[in-house]
């Protein structure tokens, strides 16, 4: 089975998330090798230091409420492959530490998938330079990612990837962040972009013919970072690093259109 799937089997519904009673405490480690521990997905209201601050930054309402943006991520627990290695794997282990990048691909041994995959290994020590870790996710086994990352890059293969890649067999993951196709049980390409404080701040979902952008991702990341710092400012249009950003205010948008 390919990645580059028709698009008229696509169902767009977005599965809701049974909550938790109370949410997971953060851990030590960011990724695990202790015993795997049950977990459920949970979506809570978001509350970060920039949201607080700022009117321009969402905030969702609480648990069940739509869009994902703007809501504290579903949390998991799950198995990966890391370093020819198996691994456990907890989302709310990185809250208060990191940020994340959380991308689901359809399946392992397919086409348009090892692009992205080693794509993002490749921008690893990027990412990981502005404290940002890479997390990659599809319904395939632990066995099959291991497989994958032991065949070489030349024969379709990933080689030694910098980050995990986790295995949602029971497809709840992809469930709870709305990227699971039912009919087909693979999930379409979503990516995530999760700050410190565990809420989601960006994403994207793509149909399963088009590969996503590190660029972009990491353009939206700096971005992210930029306003969490100076949650008086606003990042415009293809804004970079370095780049003029916007006072949300009709005196300080014009100083920018002045400039430009």
């Amino acid at each position: 089975m390919a990645c580059s799937f028709s698009t008229s089997t696509v169902v767009s519904s977005t599965p809701t998330p049974k909550p938790l009673a109370a949410p997971l405490a953060p851990q030590s480690l960011s990724v695990s090798r202790a015993p795997l521990a049950a977990s459920s997905p949970l979506r809570l209201a978001a509350a970060t230091r920039s949201a607080r601050t700022s009117p321009f930054v969402a905030r969702a309402g609480g648990v069940d409420d739509l869009p994902l943006v703007g809501n504290k991520a579903p949390d998991f627990a799950a198995e990966a492959v890391f370093d020819q290695e198996f691994i456990n794997v907890k989302l709310s282990d990185y809250i208060g530490k990191k940020y994340v990048i959380l991308f689901f691909y359809p399946l392992d041994f397919t086409f348009v998938c090892p692009t992205e995959i080693t794509a993002f290994s490749d921008r690893h020590d990027e990412f990981e330079k502005i404290n940002t870790q890479v997390l990659g996710v599809s319904i395939d086994s632990v066995f099959s990612h291991l497989a994958w990352v032991q065949t070489d890059r030349k024969s379709g293969g990933l080689g030694d990837l910098k980050y995990p890649l986790i295995s949602d067999v029971t497809k709840s993951i992809s469930k709870s962040f709305g990227v699971l196709i039912p009919d087909q049980g693979i999930a379409l390409r979503g990516l995530f972009i999760i700050d410190k404080e565990g809420v989601i701040q960006h994403s994207t979902i793509n149909n399963l013919a088009i590969g996503r952008s590190v660029d972009e991702t990491m353009r939206t990341l700096q971005a992210l970072q930029y306003v969490q710092e100076n949650p008086d400012e606003v990042c415009p249009a293809g804004w970079k690093p370095g780049e003029k950003s916007m006072k949300p205010d009709p005196k300080g948008s014009k100083e920018y259109f002045a400039a430009i």
